[in-house]
């Protein structure tokens, strides 16, 4: 049966920057793979299962489960040794997809641990990582995939080898491959020491022109009708990105790389403050094979910009809620103030430069020279002949902070109108607002709330439970195939039963049923839902530039420890789902700072509906604990208090774990959250004591039962 046509790479509309990052790894797969974020519909899949079909035949020793090189064959190969009249054959380079439920096991390869101790036979069954050796490994939603084995996978992109160690068993083999991940940022990000073992990254977005969405459709509904048909139509284009991938592969050990296209990449780095090597090390990667790939026969200007335009901007993350960016005005500089914009020779030419004259030099706000003939970037960036209002020339400290940050005068002027509201909605009409927005204040490490018992979710770091990895809590039976073999409790099982299997000699006599595998203990992802109390009462005093501060401090701590988290507000006379659970804790963020406050206080209807929302992610995803945090003074203003005692003792009846954090202030307190907290069998928090230094004398009620 013929295989099924792919789309072609020559048929993809748009998507530039996609396009190329790819090409650069094709030429040079050392670069370091690409990352690709962006929505859920951008094709992200279709181009990088195209790109799969220009990549250059392979000559591969026959037989060989590890894509060993005829001329080359791995010495440590484990099919291996390979001599000189090992039978060689072509084959296409393979495209191996990694699901997101795969296991260890399955990336890395596994030991044949029942052969191994019943038969005495040492079989290594290969993973996907030598399946993909020389070829394309695809990793769709890779920030869905545990951190281990993320971490598995980027250290053999980087040595090129990956290393199976089982029960004192170690196999060895090599794994080079081209790493592509893709990724929908709503779904949650990549830690900042994960996006930087990628060696590029791009966004993928869909374009908003109708003409190029209108041929997007047109193409793609052209394709569906005739996959062979439409393929036929692009072979001529594809065979010539082919060729120029195998001419540019050929072409890329002699490029030079000159000292002046080498300051420019170190002067762009330092620029930008990236920290560590890597990125100048991938920078000038990917500038020579930009130069191989456009048939230059050295570095150029225009090829370090390009490089660091896609190997920077995931570089530069500096808090975890920021997306990745990169100014261009700012690389522009920064490659000008290098020195030698242009290695081909600009300095032989300097009246076709186009050097300011007097006056615009002045209209810069400095003495250095800007470059006139630099083109506007396609993001519509105002360029760097537009200094900021401020005199500062424009520079990156101009753009308004993306990370939590001390609240403006402004900020809180409108904190300071929204407390003369307080509880009472008649104010509203009169001269204070009822609808007021506050800044955040400053993040800082929180309390570590964790759910008690043992648990069997998600891996991640907050609460106890048996996880594949971790530290080894005891042994069980295996209810299927043996995962991690417990060694001592196997022999121990199978010790009783050698008289009577006839042992002879040293050796022990082992039977399926003796088998034991470990039980291993760790960390789990939990279900972090914030319950949100916005009423007037909350914006009085700046009390909610306090409250936004503490649960984006929360939200950090959920994003470091890999929970999902949904958030729920109340006030006026309702309560809404602000943001239903997921795993991206920017979303949480972003939504939380959109926070408006003002009116009543609904406290039973938000804590109802936080209810409904445990409930039913209990159903979507059974085995991931939840942890409801309840952020509120205990005032209930519409609605009674009795109402609201009511359903916080219904919350406590299902079982989930729950921390309402304590907003009342001043020198007289009703004490209503520690009452709420109480009735939901939880604990209460006060606001001001929520930092874990001011807790580190405090028994941690949620983790009693562990």
């Amino acid at each position: 049966m013929p295989a099924k046509a792919r789309y072609p790479f020559s048929a993809v509309v748009g998507m530039d920057d996609m396009k190329l990052a790819l090409l650069i790894n094709a030429v040079s797969p050392s670069v370091g793979g690409v990352l690709v974020r962006g929505e859920k519909g951008t094709a992200k899949s279709t181009v990088v299962r195209a790109l799969a079909a220009l990549l250059p035949d392979l000559n591969v020793v026959s037989g060989c489960r590890f894509s060993c090189d005829p001329t080359e064959p791995d010495p440590e190969c484990p099919d291996g040794p390979h001599g000189a009249d090992a039978v060689p054959e072509e084959r296409a380079a393979e495209l191996v997809e990694l699901p997101v439920g795969a296991s260890e096991d399955r990336l890395v390869g596994s030991l044949d641990i029942e052969r191994a101790l019943t038969e005495g036979v040492t079989a290594f069954e290969p993973g996907l990582l030598a399946a993909a050796h020389r070829g394309l490994l695809y990793v769709d939603e890779v920030n869905l995939l545990h951190d281990h084995l993320v971490d598995l996978l980027l250290d053999a992109a980087a040595m090129g080898t990956s290393h199976v160690e089982r029960e004192g068993v170690s196999v060895r083999h090599a794994a080079r491959f081209l790493l592509v991940g893709t990724m929908n940022p709503e779904e949650g990000e990549l830690r900042p020491q994960l996006l930087d073992r990628f060696g590029l990254t791009v966004e993928a977005a869909a374009t908003h022109e109708p003409e190029q969405r209108a041929e997007v459709v047109r193409r793609r509904l052209a394709f569906e009708a005739d996959p062979e048909g439409f393929a036929a139509g692009y072979a001529a284009q594809e065979a010539e990105l082919a060729q120029r991938i195998t001419a540019a592969r050929k072409r890329l050990p002699d490029v030079v790389f000159t000292d002046s296209a080498l300051r420019q990449v170190t002067a762009v780095c330092a620029a930008f403050e990236v920290d560590g090597l890597r990125a100048d090390i991938v920078t000038s990667r990917a500038a020579m094979a930009l130069a191989a790939w456009r048939d230059h026969a050295e570095v150029t200007s225009d090829d370090v910009r390009d490089a660091a335009r896609l190997a920077l901007p995931h570089r530069r993350r500096r808090d975890p809620f920021d997306a990745p960016d990169l100014d261009e005005d700012r690389l522009q500089e920064a490659l000008d103030q290098a020195g030698d914009a242009d290695p081909k020779g600009s300095e032989d030419t300097p009246g076709d430069s186009g050097g300011p004259t007097d006056e615009e030099s002045q209209s810069t706000g400095s003495g250095e020279a800007q470059p006139q003939d630099a083109e506007p970037e396609p993001d519509g960036g105002s360029g760097p002949s537009e200094p900021a209002a401020d005199g500062s020339g424009g520079q990156d400290d101009t753009q308004p902070p993306s990370g939590p940050q001390a609240g403006s005068g402004g900020a809180q002027q409108q904190e300071n109108e929204a407390g003369q509201s307080d509880d009472n909605p008649e104010q509203g009409q009169g001269n204070a607002p009822t609808d007021a927005s506050s800044e955040a204040g400053e993040t800082y490490r929180p309390r570590l709330f964790s759910v008690s018992g043992v648990g069997s979710g998600t891996p991640g770091r907050r609460s106890r439970a048996e996880t594949p990895y971790g530290r080894t809590s005891g042994s069980r039976a295996p209810s299927r195939r043996v995962g991690s073999l417990h060694l001592t409790a196997t022999l121990r099982a199978a010790a009783p039963h050698q008289h009577t299997r006839g042992r002879s000699g040293n050796g022990l006599l082992l039977r399926r049923r003796d088998l034991r595998e470990s039980v291993r203990e760790g960390r789990e992802g939990n279900l972090v839902l914030f319950c949100v109390d916005a009423s007037g009462s909350m914006g009085a005093r700046q009390r909610m530039r306090a409250v936004k501060g503490a649960v984006l401090s929360l939200l950090l701590d959920a994003y470091q420890r890999r929970d999902k988290v949904g958030l729920v507000t109340f006030r006026g006379r309702e309560a809404e789902v602000a943001l239903p659970p997921t795993s991206s804790v920017e979303a949480g963020a972003r939504r939380l700072r959109e926070l408006r406050t003002g009116g009543r206080t609904p406290l039973a209807a938000g804590l109802l509906r936080a209810s409904d929302v445990l409930r039913v992610e209990q159903l979507r995803d059974p085995r991931r604990r939840p942890l409801l945090i309840t952020v509120t003074d205990g005032r209930a203003t519409h609605g009674s208090l009795d109402d609201a005692l009511r359903a916080g003792a219904w919350i406590g009846t299902q079982g989930a774990q729950s921390v309402v954090v304590d907003c009342e202030s001043g020198a007289v307190r009703l004490g209503l959250a520690q009452r709420l907290a109480s009735e939901m069998g939880g604990t209460a928090v006060r606001l001001e004591e929520l930092g874990a230094e001011a807790l580190s004398g405090l028994v941690q009620h949620t983790r009693q039962a562990a």
